[in-house]
């Protein structure tokens, strides 16, 4: 229903057109809005009130493509109502004619917005397989019948980090379906962590709890070569007391497998030892140069041991003894 604050219609072929009566007002126009915007759900209720803040009116009316009202005379307010929303496009004005005969008039925003109707993952991490470090992936999150998508925007989450945000310039009102790429180097640091996207209307305070629509998480794995948790390179003591440990432990996808090196020297007498651990526990606590090395498909890592001799208590004896006497 077409509602005017008319002096006559004059019809035109597919519309109606409205000739106002009055003139308009110059100055600012004393008309109260409440609430001053409104978002609505479409398919909900939508009700708005307007108030003349002049002492005195001839009327006061709304007009709109849509729920307008006529004008109305002897008060000062009047509601705006719709019971169901079934339009995307809702343009709203209060107007107030004055007893001199002029007029004022002010829009009402009216935002009709629909939550996505599902977000997701366009194709599951697990089923593209795994990733490999340094590579970059390409990652796309549908958004399915979303409006208005000027005020999308999509959040890409890594664990409970956001790691990208994207909004959108569009002009239709009406729901449409969007879709947010994700360029992901992958990085050892990503393997076992969780991607998601979210999508969001950023409808203002109040309202923004209500207009997130979150994409299933999907586990990221990524292959990445062997890297040893501690320096590539060890000196370590032999000790009276007790065996020496060498520790090659190192991360890798796939789990690293492994293989030591000995010392020329004890070569054949350790013919028997276990080369396939992450650790080593010489039988024969020689000096000398072990290596470890670890594999996986992504590449090989070396570990290099120096083993030397401690240092006899005798000569440490020696030594003490002779920083005394040159104290002396």
């Amino acid at each position: 229903m077409l509602a005017c604050k008319l002096l006559y219609i004059f019809a035109y072929p597919y519309k109606s057109y409205c000739v106002l009566a009055g003139k308009p007002v110059s100055a600012a126009c004393k008309i109260e809005m409440s609430p001053p915007r409104v978002m609505v759900k479409f398919g909900h209720s939508l009700t708005a009130n307007c108030t003349s803040l002049y002492s005195e009116i001839a009327g006061i009316g709304w007009e709109s493509t849509y729920g307008g009202v006529g004008l109305q005379t002897g008060i000062s307010t009047l509601p705006f109502k719709i019971d169901t929303v079934e339009r995307w496009v809702i343009q709203p004005t209060c107007y107030v004619t004055l007893p001199n005969g002029d007029q004022c008039e002010e829009p009402l925003p009216v935002t009709v917005y629909q939550v996505p109707e599902s977000v997701s993952i366009a194709q599951p991490l697990s089923e593209a397989g795994p990733m490999v470090e340094g590579k970059q992936y390409r990652i796309q999150c549908d958004i399915v019948n979303v409006a208005p998508a000027s005020l999308l925007s999509v959040y890409w989450h890594k664990g409970n980090k956001i790691i990208y945000h994207e909004t959108f310039k569009e002009s239709t009102l009406s729901p449409v379906n969007k879709s947010s790429i994700l360029n992901l180097t992958a990085q050892r640091d990503d393997d076992g962590s969780q991607i998601s996207c979210e999508a969001k209307l950023d409808l203002g305070p109040g309202e923004l709890n209500h207009s997130a629509v979150q994409s299933k998480s999907h586990e990221v794995a990524v292959l990445y070569p062997p890297a040893f948790i501690n320096p590539e390179t060890e000196t370590v003591e032999l000790s009276d007391r007790e065996n020496i440990i060498l520790y090659c432990n190192a991360t890798g996808n796939p789990v690293p497998v492994y293989s030591w090196d000995f010392p020329q020297a004890i070569q054949e007498m350790s013919k028997n030892e276990d080369v396939n651990q992450p650790f080593l526990i010489p039988s024969f606590q020689f000096p000398g140069n072990y290596s470890c090395k670890a594999s996986n498909t992504q590449g090989t890592r070396i570990k290099y041991f120096t083993v030397i001799e401690a240092p006899s208590k005798l000569l440490l004896l020696n030594s003490s003894h002779f920083s005394a006497c040159s104290a002396l």
